[in-house]
């Protein structure tokens, strides 16, 4: 299907049925709400003002615009609200690659014109192929006008072309109630893993990534928020309302979500903590209380502790209700009634035994653990020297309180870098 550049087309004069010049093309524009990809209208430039053309009503594009409706008959481009200019919106303007996992910047948009039968009749439809991200978009733009046409072609092709598809392109959209009416979402973007989404979130300017994370879901967010860099972590969440900052700290892992409270306001932070649901507020402001350089201050209250009677059976009943991370599962522990720490399993043990073995039976030897108080470098070092997966954190009466995972051995040592 032949394309064409939105550069090229920009400019170009319109022709009315009788063949008269009646403007020039000022505007592409979609309406993301009917159809993502679909042209709807040209904004034509004309001597009465601008006029919208739609693209019903136009018959060829080859060496200009026809139009198959006289200039009379197009309404006053009097407003664009509800649509998606594409010079305007996409030309010169930062977007996300889905499936580059980065932050790029439009150079130029290329066009899919293709037909459709419409009452016996053959019309031309006009969508959005893909964006051009390369040098030859801006190669394209920058000579424009100025070197003659068959020499920017020849110039045009012999540049490799770097081209988005557009189903793979999410556009960022900072006005709130202009990306509800455009029906601008991030979905693609929410279905990249938390670290990806992190990295393309601290390429973005601070108004963009709270643009981001007001489209996310709040478990989305909160595992990206998790990945991202403390420094920009904070401005993030200072960015948002206290409402949606709650919803997304409610989700993330407990020592997470205190470690980041810790580092707000204490005014901010009071203002998230109202905010949140009681348990979830419970177990952070526990862990907030802990000094954050302490096995207390890194550990999470969220991890599987059984009785010390139980079975197999038991333990893979718990892991099908657990809600917490996937890393904490790794381990399973045992308690006495007083919450003592007796032993742990890992979950390798459990995999090829029946269903009705002890738990106490498959415990690892030695017990490795930790106290409250201990520095987070001796953490790292009892990682460091058993290979561990997770630390289990006990009290002064070694009650287990809490688990110390890798990933948060090794989030406590990038900030040290």
């Amino acid at each position: 299907m032949p394309t064409v550049a939105l550069s090229e087309l920009l400019g170009a004069t319109v022709y009315d049925p009788s063949g008269a010049a009646s403007g020039r093309v000022r505007e592409v524009t979609l309406a993301p709400q009917e159809d993502r990809s679909r042209i709807t209208s040209l904004i034509v430039k004309t001597k009465a003002g601008n006029r919208i053309l739609p693209f019903a009503a136009v018959s060829q594009i080859n060496g200009g615009v026809r139009a198959s409706t006289s200039a009379t008959e197009w309404g006053a481009a009097n407003g664009t609200e509800g649509l998606f200019l594409l010079e305007r919106d996409l030309l010169d303007q930062q977007v996300i690659d889905i499936n580059g996992r980065k932050v790029v910047r439009v150079n130029d948009v290329d066009l899919q014109l293709d037909s459709q039968k419409i009452a016996g009749q053959m019309h031309p439809v006009l969508r959005v192929h893909s964006v051009d991200v390369g040098a030859r978009g801006a190669v394209r733009r920058l000579l424009r006008g100025i070197a003659p046409k068959t020499a920017l072609q020849a110039l045009v092709g012999r540049i490799p072309p770097r081209n988005i598809p557009w189903n793979f392109v999410d556009v960022i959209e900072t006005d709130p109630a202009r990306r509800v009416k455009l029906n601008i979402s991030h979905d693609g973007l929410a279905k990249l893993h938390p670290a990806d989404i992190a990295d393309i979130v601290e390429d973005l300017a601070p108004d963009e990534r709270q643009a981001v994370f007001q489209t996310l879901d709040e478990e989305t967010a909160a595992e990206a928020l998790e990945e991202v860099e403390p420094k920009v972590q904070k401005s993030i969440v200072e960015s948002l309302e206290p409402g949606k900052a709650a919803d997304i700290v409610e989700e993330m892992d407990p020592d997470a979500a205190a470690d980041l409270l810790n580092e707000l306001p204490q005014e901010r932070t009071e203002e998230i903590l109202v905010q949140m649901e009681p348990e979830a507020q419970q177990e952070v402001v526990e862990l907030l209380e802990h000094k954050e350089e302490t096995a207390a201050g890194r550990m999470t209250t969220e991890f599987l502790a059984l009785p010390v009677a139980a079975t197999v059976q038991n333990a893979i009943d718990s892991m099908r209700e657990f809600e917490g991370g996937v890393e904490v599962v790794s381990t399973i522990y045992l308690v006495d009634s007083r919450g003592t720490l007796v032993g742990a399993v890992p979950l390798a043990r459990i995999v090829l035994v029946p269903p009705s073995t002890p738990m106490l039976s498959l415990t690892q030897e030695p017990l490795i653990l930790t106290h409250e108080t201990t520095r987070e470098n001796e953490v790292a070092e009892l990682f460091d020297k058993y290979n561990l997966l997770t630390l289990p954190v006990v009290d002064e009466k070694n009650k287990l309180t809490g688990v110390i995972t890798s990933d948060d051995v090794i989030s406590m040592l990038r900030a040290k870098l």
